[in-house]
Protein backbone atom coordinates (compact mmCIF):
# COMPACT_ATOMS: atom_id res chain seq x y z
CA UNK A 1 0.00 0.00 0.00
CA UNK A 2 1.37 3.43 -1.03
CA UNK A 3 0.35 5.14 1.81
CA UNK A 4 2.71 3.04 4.40
CA UNK A 5 6.08 4.99 5.68
CA UNK A 6 7.32 1.77 7.54
CA UNK A 7 6.42 -1.94 7.10
CA UNK A 8 7.57 -4.04 9.03
CA UNK A 9 7.32 -7.99 8.57
CA UNK A 10 8.64 -10.42 11.15
CA UNK A 11 11.72 -8.24 12.31
CA UNK A 12 13.69 -10.22 14.88
CA UNK A 13 17.03 -9.08 16.83
CA UNK A 14 19.01 -11.15 19.27
CA UNK A 15 22.40 -10.13 20.45
CA UNK A 16 24.99 -12.85 21.47
CA UNK A 17 26.66 -13.14 25.02
CA UNK A 18 29.41 -15.50 24.37
CA UNK A 19 27.57 -18.41 22.64
CA UNK A 20 24.17 -17.40 24.62
CA UNK A 21 21.62 -16.11 21.91
CA UNK A 22 19.71 -13.34 23.45
CA UNK A 23 16.70 -12.82 21.38
CA UNK A 24 15.41 -8.63 22.09
CA UNK A 25 12.57 -8.71 19.50
CA UNK A 26 10.51 -12.12 18.43
CA UNK A 27 9.09 -10.82 15.21
CA UNK A 28 7.40 -7.79 15.07
CA UNK A 29 4.84 -6.96 11.88
CA UNK A 30 3.78 -3.86 11.94
CA UNK A 31 2.79 -0.80 9.44
CA UNK A 32 2.74 3.07 10.29
CA UNK A 33 0.87 5.18 7.45
CA UNK A 34 1.95 8.05 6.43
CA UNK A 35 1.08 10.60 8.52
CA UNK A 36 0.51 8.88 11.51
CA UNK A 37 1.30 9.65 15.22
CA UNK A 38 2.10 7.21 17.53
CA UNK A 39 3.52 6.35 20.82
CA UNK A 40 5.79 3.27 21.69
CA UNK A 41 5.38 1.98 24.62
CA UNK A 42 6.69 -0.84 27.46
CA UNK A 43 8.45 -1.60 30.56
CA UNK A 44 12.17 -1.56 30.42
CA UNK A 45 13.59 -5.05 28.49
CA UNK A 46 10.53 -5.05 26.14
CA UNK A 47 12.46 -4.58 22.98
CA UNK A 48 11.11 -0.33 22.64
CA UNK A 49 14.77 1.07 22.18
CA UNK A 50 15.69 -1.76 20.34
CA UNK A 51 12.95 -1.10 17.71
CA UNK A 52 13.08 2.31 18.04
CA UNK A 53 17.47 1.75 17.04
CA UNK A 54 15.84 -0.66 13.87
CA UNK A 55 13.41 2.02 12.78
CA UNK A 56 15.75 4.86 12.72
CA UNK A 57 18.57 2.74 10.31
CA UNK A 58 21.21 2.98 13.38
CA UNK A 59 20.89 -1.27 13.91
CA UNK A 60 20.03 -3.79 11.46
CA UNK A 61 17.45 -6.42 12.10
CA UNK A 62 18.79 -10.38 12.33
CA UNK A 63 16.13 -11.33 10.40
CA UNK A 64 12.91 -9.73 8.33
CA UNK A 65 12.14 -7.08 6.24
CA UNK A 66 11.66 -3.01 6.70
CA UNK A 67 10.25 -1.29 4.24
CA UNK A 68 11.22 2.47 5.15
CA UNK A 69 9.51 4.64 1.99
CA UNK A 70 9.63 2.26 -0.12
CA UNK A 71 13.25 1.34 0.38
CA UNK A 72 13.95 -2.21 1.76
CA UNK A 73 16.55 -1.26 4.67
CA UNK A 74 16.87 -4.49 6.47
CA UNK A 75 19.99 -5.62 4.14
CA UNK A 76 21.66 -2.39 3.33
CA UNK A 77 25.01 -1.78 4.80
CA UNK A 78 26.85 1.00 7.25
CA UNK A 79 26.93 3.70 4.26
CA UNK A 80 23.96 2.97 2.21
CA UNK A 81 22.29 3.10 5.76
CA UNK A 82 23.63 6.50 6.91
CA UNK A 83 22.12 8.09 3.79
CA UNK A 84 18.92 6.90 4.26
CA UNK A 85 19.20 8.17 7.81
CA UNK A 86 20.39 11.49 6.69
CA UNK A 87 17.44 11.99 3.64
CA UNK A 88 14.09 9.52 5.30
CA UNK A 89 14.53 10.17 9.21
CA UNK A 90 14.73 13.22 11.83
CA UNK A 91 15.82 12.21 15.21
CA UNK A 92 15.41 13.99 18.32
CA UNK A 93 16.61 12.43 21.64
CA UNK A 94 16.16 12.95 24.83
CA UNK A 95 20.16 14.34 25.47
CA UNK A 96 19.10 17.25 22.78
CA UNK A 97 22.74 16.42 21.37
CA UNK A 98 23.21 19.53 20.11
CA UNK A 99 27.33 20.72 19.18
CA UNK A 100 28.20 22.90 22.27
CA UNK A 101 30.50 25.20 20.04
CA UNK A 102 27.69 26.08 17.10
CA UNK A 103 24.71 28.13 17.52
CA UNK A 104 21.09 27.15 17.35
CA UNK A 105 20.86 28.34 13.51
CA UNK A 106 24.28 26.16 12.82
CA UNK A 107 23.21 23.27 14.69
CA UNK A 108 19.92 23.04 12.64
CA UNK A 109 21.75 23.32 9.36
CA UNK A 110 24.00 20.44 10.09
CA UNK A 111 21.86 17.62 8.47
CA UNK A 112 22.25 20.41 5.13
CA UNK A 113 26.27 19.96 5.68
CA UNK A 114 25.84 16.30 4.99
CA UNK A 115 23.05 16.81 1.93
CA UNK A 116 25.57 19.06 0.11
CA UNK A 117 23.24 21.94 0.26
CA UNK A 118 25.14 25.35 0.25
CA UNK A 119 26.10 27.35 3.02
CA UNK A 120 23.67 30.63 2.14
CA UNK A 121 20.88 28.11 1.76
CA UNK A 122 21.70 26.13 4.55
CA UNK A 123 21.04 29.27 6.56
CA UNK A 124 17.97 30.43 5.47
CA UNK A 125 16.22 26.54 5.36
CA UNK A 126 17.10 26.46 9.02
CA UNK A 127 15.90 29.99 9.70
CA UNK A 128 12.73 28.75 8.18
CA UNK A 129 12.25 25.62 10.42
CA UNK A 130 13.64 27.78 13.85
CA UNK A 131 10.92 30.00 13.03
CA UNK A 132 8.34 27.05 13.12
CA UNK A 133 9.53 25.93 16.30
CA UNK A 134 9.20 29.96 17.57
CA UNK A 135 12.86 30.17 18.28
CA UNK A 136 13.50 32.91 15.36
CA UNK A 137 15.14 34.96 18.72
CA UNK A 138 17.65 32.41 19.84
CA UNK A 139 19.01 31.78 16.24
CA UNK A 140 22.56 32.79 17.40
CA UNK A 141 22.96 31.66 20.66
CA UNK A 142 24.32 28.59 21.77
CA UNK A 143 22.90 25.30 23.36
CA UNK A 144 24.61 26.62 27.19
CA UNK A 145 22.69 29.98 26.87
CA UNK A 146 19.21 28.65 26.46
CA UNK A 147 17.10 26.42 28.26
CA UNK A 148 16.28 22.72 28.16
CA UNK A 149 13.07 23.22 26.66
CA UNK A 150 15.01 25.70 24.27
CA UNK A 151 17.73 23.27 22.84
CA UNK A 152 14.94 20.46 22.81
CA UNK A 153 13.73 23.02 20.13
CA UNK A 154 16.66 23.89 18.43
CA UNK A 155 17.06 19.47 18.02
CA UNK A 156 13.11 19.73 16.66
CA UNK A 157 14.33 22.25 14.10
CA UNK A 158 17.34 20.44 13.42
CA UNK A 159 15.27 16.84 12.90
CA UNK A 160 12.58 18.77 10.41
CA UNK A 161 15.22 20.84 8.22
CA UNK A 162 16.11 18.20 5.38
CA UNK A 163 11.87 17.60 5.25
CA UNK A 164 12.69 13.48 6.33
CA UNK A 165 9.51 10.93 6.04
CA UNK A 166 9.32 10.55 9.39
CA UNK A 167 10.64 12.49 13.08
CA UNK A 168 11.35 9.46 15.66
CA UNK A 169 11.48 10.58 19.27
CA UNK A 170 13.35 8.82 21.70
CA UNK A 171 12.31 10.15 25.55
CA UNK A 172 12.17 13.73 23.93
CA UNK A 173 10.84 15.17 27.17
CA UNK A 174 12.59 12.74 29.48
CA UNK A 175 15.05 15.67 31.02
CA UNK A 176 12.33 18.50 30.75
CA UNK A 177 9.93 19.70 33.55
CA UNK A 178 6.08 18.97 33.38
CA UNK A 179 4.93 22.26 31.59
CA UNK A 180 8.01 22.23 29.33
CA UNK A 181 7.26 18.56 28.57
CA UNK A 182 3.72 19.56 27.55
CA UNK A 183 5.34 23.06 25.43
CA UNK A 184 7.64 20.78 23.48
CA UNK A 185 4.56 18.03 23.22
CA UNK A 186 2.42 20.77 21.73
CA UNK A 187 5.40 21.40 19.37
CA UNK A 188 4.99 17.66 18.09
CA UNK A 189 1.03 18.03 17.79
CA UNK A 190 1.33 20.94 15.38
CA UNK A 191 4.42 18.98 13.19
CA UNK A 192 1.58 16.16 12.85
CA UNK A 193 -1.18 18.74 11.78
CA UNK A 194 1.07 19.63 9.08
CA UNK A 195 1.66 16.43 7.42
CA UNK A 196 4.63 14.62 9.15
CA UNK A 197 4.79 11.16 10.44
CA UNK A 198 5.67 10.92 14.25
CA UNK A 199 6.74 7.90 16.35
CA UNK A 200 7.56 8.72 19.83
CA UNK A 201 9.09 5.84 22.53
CA UNK A 202 7.97 7.19 26.05
CA UNK A 203 7.73 5.79 29.25
CA UNK A 204 4.93 7.87 30.18
CA UNK A 205 1.44 7.80 30.03
CA UNK A 206 0.57 11.46 30.10
CA UNK A 207 3.50 11.88 27.16
CA UNK A 208 1.27 9.14 25.20
CA UNK A 209 -1.57 10.63 25.00
CA UNK A 210 -0.69 13.33 23.10
CA UNK A 211 -0.75 10.15 19.71
CA UNK A 212 -3.03 8.57 18.22
CA UNK A 213 -1.88 5.61 18.21
CA UNK A 214 -0.61 3.47 21.04
CA UNK A 215 1.93 0.16 20.28
CA UNK A 216 3.08 -1.09 23.58
CA UNK A 217 5.38 -4.01 23.78
CA UNK A 218 6.29 -6.19 26.41
CA UNK A 219 8.76 -9.33 25.93
CA UNK A 220 9.91 -8.34 22.21
CA UNK A 221 6.67 -8.71 21.19
CA UNK A 222 3.48 -6.27 20.05
CA UNK A 223 1.33 -6.67 22.95
CA UNK A 224 -1.23 -3.94 21.97
CA UNK A 225 -1.92 -1.44 19.32
CA UNK A 226 -4.44 1.13 19.84
CA UNK A 227 -5.85 3.90 17.57
CA UNK A 228 -7.44 6.75 19.57
CA UNK A 229 -8.54 10.25 19.95
CA UNK A 230 -5.88 11.44 21.32
CA UNK A 231 -6.42 13.69 24.14
CA UNK A 232 -5.63 17.93 23.71
CA UNK A 233 -3.21 18.72 26.75
CA UNK A 234 -2.67 22.54 27.20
Amino acid sequence: MANEVIKLEEIKKSYYMGKQELQVLKGITLDILRNEYVALMGPSGSGKSTLMNILGCLDSPTAGTYILNGHDVSTMHDNELAEIRNKEIGFVFQQFNLLPRLSALENVALPLVYAGIPKKIRLEMAGEVLRKVDLSDRSHHKPNEMSGGQCQRVAIARALVNNPSIILADEPTGNLDSKTSHEIMNIFSKIHEEGNTVVLVTHEEDISNFAKRVIRLRDGLIESDKRKQAAVLV
